[in-house]
């Protein structure tokens, strides 16, 4: 019987089945291990692959549906009747191995597929039933895990070659079988082959050359769910749902006194945005895991972060982390943010709003399907040495308390091409494919991080397209296949962007922004210059815009910050000395102005510049003081008396030693 005008197929096995009559072969491709829908005498279902499959290719008269793999060869997946799969059973007989191992294994393979396609019509030429030779069987073959049949597709061993040649030597020398006259199944009509399908995971997974080279031979593509058939599964997973806890009426309806049809409709479509990029199979395992757990249906989406992360906490879901933002903004708390990241009042004030929104999971919430975007995405842009990166670490030790949960890549590791590799993994056959990415397997690990992409602008373009991935669907595919969820992840990038740029006719280096600037001015400035990069230098406008406004500006940092800075420095030069050596340093007030003034002469360098030159006009004589003065012992007190610069770039200062309240020795050090 055929389907009717209301009935509905999945595209890939109307495209199939609507050319039977043309293609020998198929190479179906994609997502070949999901459920599929099917609409049906008013009602909708999902079905395996195979069913979907099989009952239109019966409604067109075919008797029988053989399965093959090299695991357990040949054999009969599906028939019409038990008369033929009796039938199918015993010519398949003897023909197990598939394709086989040795040269004639693998003649035999070839020679049941080239049996299969012709219907076995010479062994049923040869059998007599009721004084009438049987006629050729209508049979579909399905060849499964096609993908795993050939170590690399683009390097055929000579026997994978004769081998998938002969296939396509077959394609072209198959024969479309008449229909069966007389039937009840189907009417007289044209021939249609007895076709064999491949089943891959990708289209290259068998080689090229099968494809382009037969005009028999034909490629479908099997798609991921879309947002439709995601609410259709999840409504019909509601009512199998509701079924098992006792809820529906056997015909899936909702039962009297049941769940509020409204609340139910609520529930369905939080599932289905819930799955957004999950295939329908994955959509099933979840509402199972949702029972194993004693979740209610409404909790559905918690059953789906489960299943995508492999974790059941969720950091982001307890009111610990809210109270960890508020904490982290106040200015009294020693670890706060503002007393961590000195004289960015704005950039501070900015990045807490979007921890804010990133905690109640309000990122995208604008949009009408925000997917599975990260929780959190930052940009900070400015002036070098400014606190971009320290920023950073505060952020992740604001949202998750552990430095486990900061992890940094440094883009300019990552400038050459392929560098992409490392993050996401090799590709199969390529070095390394087996260690997987760098940055996969760490969220992997932790789904939890704040993640740093420092200086991005040094990155590879490749590398840019991976991050367009994440920022738009939250995910990545890495080099095995495995896919890693960066929904609860805050990613943060840092450049310089903005505040320089290279002179066309010199190459030279310039700066667009002075120390002095205006905020505002410079914010503007540094922001309109970035968009400039993305879109014109780099021709990426698509990145920004998935960036938005989660542009922070950094500003120069002032005289009177640079001074914090540098007390902040050598407080902590102090704690060092008394903690590893258990010496006191001081230093005199006018070794301290001379200090601050040479630490504080160029501000382009921000705080990263202060320390630079206290290292080397305090730490590095310092050390070489310290180094050969003897009996240096316990509780003595360091005085820096002077700093002196020589012509030659050398730097001295003058150490004066003290054990108690005596000069050691009454001798003056340097």
């Amino acid at each position: 019987m055929d389907l009717s005008k209301e009935d509905r197929l999945p595209l890939f096995v109307e495209e199939l089945i609507g050319t039977l009559g043309v293609h020998a072969q198929y190479v179906l491709h994609g997502n070949i291990r999901d459920l599929h829908l099917v609409h049906r005498r008013g009602r909708d279902r999902f079905h395996s692959l195979l069913d979907v499959l099989w009952n239109p290719l019966r409604e067109k008269g075919y008797e029988a549906l053989v399965l093959c793999d090299q695991v357990s060869g040949f054999r009969v997946a599906d028939v019409g009747d038990g008369n033929v799969r009796a039938a199918v059973t015993e010519l398949l007989q003897g023909q197990g191995d598939f394709p086989g191992q040795t040269a004639a294994q693998r003649q035999a393979a070839l020679e049941q597929v080239r049996n299969i396609t012709n219907g076995w019509a010479r062994q049923r030429d040869e059998m007599v039933r009721d004084g009438r030779r049987l006629r050729p069987l209508r049979v579909a073959l399905v060849i499964d895990h096609a993908s795993r049949l050939l170590t690399d597709p683009s390097r055929l061993t000579p026997d994978e070659r004769d081998f998938f040649l002969a296939c396509l030597k077959l394609a072209h020398e198959a024969e479309p079988l008449p229909p069966a006259r007389g039937t009840a199944v189907v009417p007289v009509g044209p021939g249609l082959f007895n076709p064999v399908i491949w089943l891959a995971e990708g289209e290259r997974d068998v080689p090229a050359w099968l494809i382009a080279g037969s005009e028999r031979i034909r490629a479908v593509a099997v798609p991921e769910p879309d947002a439709d058939e995601r609410t259709t599964t999840a409504r019909l997973l509601h009512e199998r749902y509701e079924r098992y806890a006792g809820h529906g009426s056997r015909d899936g309806s909702a039962a009297s006194g049941g769940v509020d049809a409204e609340e139910t409709a609520r529930a369905v479509g939080a599932f289905a945005r819930a799955a957004s990029g999950l295939s329908l199979r994955a959509m099933e395992e979840s509402v199972k895991l949702a029972r194993s757990r004693g979740l209610p249906f409404a909790a559905m989406p918690d059953a789906v972060r489960i299943y995508r992360l492999g974790v059941e906490k969720n950091p982001w879901g307890r009111d610990e982390i809210r109270q960890r933002i508020l904490r982290g903004e106040d200015p009294r708390d020693e670890r706060s943010i503002p007393r961590r990241v000195l004289g960015q009042e704005a950039a501070v004030a900015m990045t807490l709003d979007i921890l804010k929104r990133a905690a109640l999971g309000l990122s995208g919430a604008q949009a009408t399907s925000p997917g599975h975007r990260p929780r959190g995405v930052l940009f900070f842009a400015g002036p070098t040495g400014t606190g971009k990166t320290e920023l950073a670490k505060a952020v992740a030790s604001v949202l998750f308390d552990s430095d486990q949960a900061y992890l940094r890549f440094d883009m300019s590791e990552f400038s050459a091409a392929h560098s992409a590799d490392r993050l996401v993994g090799a590709p199969p056959g390529y070095v390394g494919y087996e260690a997987g990415g760098e940055l996969t397997s760490a969220v992997r690990e932790n789904p939890f991080r704040v993640i740093l992409f420092d200086e991005i602008e040094k990155a590879d373009k490749g590398i840019l397209d991976k991050f367009l991935q994440v920022l738009e669907d939250g995910r990545l595919t890495d080099g095995q296949g495995v896919t890693t969820y960066f929904s609860e992840c805050v990613l943060i990038f840092t450049s310089n962007l903005g505040v320089q740029r290279t002179d066309r006719e010199t190459g030279e280096r310039e700066w667009i922004v002075a120390p002095g600037t205006p905020y505002k001015e410079l914010e503007t400035t540094v922001r309109d210059n970035v968009k400039k990069h993305f879109e014109q230098v780099i021709g990426r406008p698509e990145l920004m815009n998935r960036i938005g406004g989660n542009v922070v500006v950094f500003d120069f940092i002032s005289e009177e910050v640079a001074k914090r800075i540098f007390d902040l420095q050598v407080r902590n030069i102090q704690r060092q000395l008394a903690q590893g050596h258990r010496l006191v340093l001081r230093i005199e007030d006018g070794a301290r102005r001379e200090l601050l003034e040479h630490c504080t002469r160029d501000k382009w360098n921000g705080g990263r510049g202060i320390g630079m030159v206290l290292e080397t006009h305090l730490i590095n004589p310092l050390a070489r003081e310290l180094f050969a003065a003897p009996d240096l012992g316990p509780g003595t007190t360091v005085v820096v008396t002077d700093v002196r610069e020589a012509e030659s770039g050398r730097v001295d200062i003058g150490v004066v030693l003290k054990k108690g309240d005596a000069v050691d020795g009454g001798k003056r050090l340097g």
